[in-house]
């Protein structure tokens, strides 16, 4: 299936598995860019060090196209960008809008460059900038997101540009790949699917718990880092919403405590980038040291396995989800469920 995707990047099939933070890494990404689809590698939550490494390996794994995600907020943005342009890395991906001028440094080094956006304004602007591709967010998607349904997000972002935009929030099937095209995306991109297979890393407890959870089960909430988050409703949250401002502060200073010693981060640097995330947001105290830990309690859970104490990141689909294929499995049925939609329509 070809599509303004396909032919930007050089995949075969119009299909993305997105960065996730502690999920996205060289196993992962290298079986999906096996697969014919493209495979993001998440950067956020590597040192410059292990990004280069986990380049090399994927490289190592497969010859065929892939990106690496990154924060255009780091500090050391411009250090991944440079691995970005000498490993050769086909994609760059970024949660936040890049700048102008490193939107610039990427395509003047050949390298495709896709921000993730949840509005228009945010389209219009990048796209304005440069960017080669948009993949657009609805609210339906996991982690930090919206309250705009795809669906009506798409439609609207796809007639203010005239650059691929890849669709994401809901999308798990070959249905929603048909329903992507026909609004005007050039492809679609997952990632609750792509968590939920058998390449993916995170442990087997972790996906039993996605694995059981229902629609209604996958809720968003402001009460871990102070903005909107999709994950699954897990004790943890419950407890989060549930508390007083003085038991939440309470029980922050408890798990940052905890998290502290694992992430070997100072209480000062862990105050500073919570006050950084605070900025020009009403965050309580116990928002502020969340927000600073929200990485690691996303590692409790998609690396140690620790349901009890960490986030579960969602989108909507882990609801509709029973299975765990590979992601080579994966891709073949979603483009094989695509092809018997697209012979089933009507002909006008």
């Amino acid at each position: 299936m070809c599509t303004p995707l396909t032919e930007l990047v050089g995949v075969r099939h119009p299909i993305v598995q997105t960065g996730m933070g502690w999920v996205a890494g060289p196993r992962l990404v290298s079986a999906t860019a096996e697969a014919g689809a493209l495979g993001i590698l998440a950067s956020a939550t590597m040192t410059v060090e292990q990004l280069r490494a986990a380049v090399r390996e994927v490289k190592s794994r497969t010859q065929a196209p892939f990106g690496v995600n990154l924060r255009a907020d780091a500090g050391d943005a411009r250090d991944r960008v440079r691995i970005i342009i000498d490993e050769g890395v086909k994609v760059a991906s970024f949660a936040l809008a890049p700048s102008k001028e490193l939107i610039a440094e990427l395509k003047d080094a050949g390298v495709v460059v896709v921000p993730s956006i949840g509005a228009r304004r945010h389209a219009e602007k990048v796209a304005a900038w440069g960017a080669d591709a948009l993949i657009v967010q609805g609210g339906e998607g996991g982690g930090h997101t919206g309250d705009v349904a795809t669906t009506v997000l798409l439609p609207q972002v796809v007639d203010a540009v005239d650059i691929p935009v890849i669709a994401a929030g809901g999308f798990h099937d070959g249905r929603g790949l048909v329903a992507a095209l026909a609004y005007g995306a050039a492809g679609i991109a997952m990632g609750t699917r792509f968590l939920l297979t058998s390449d993916s890393t995170v442990p087997d407890a972790v996906k039993a718990r996605y694995l059981a959870a229902g629609v209604k089960d996958v809720t968003v909430t402001t009460a871990v880092d102070g903005l909107p988050h999709r994950m699954l409703r897990t004790e943890m949250v419950a407890a989060l919403e549930n508390a007083g401002r003085i038991r939440a502060l309470a029980q922050a200073v408890r798990r940052a405590a905890g998290f502290r010693r694992i992430s070997g981060l100072s209480w000062s640097r862990m105050v500073r980038d919570g006050m950084a995330m605070k900025h020009g947001r009403d965050l309580s105290w116990s928002q502020v040291l969340l927000a600073a830990n929200t990485p690691m309690l996303l590692k409790a859970s998609m690396v140690d396995g620790r349901t009890d104490l960490g986030v579960m990141a969602s989108g909507q689909v882990a609801g509709l989800i029973e299975d765990l294929p590979s992601s080579t499995e994966l891709v073949e049925r979603v483009m094989e469920e695509a092809r018997e939609v697209l012979k089933g329509l009507p002909r006008v």
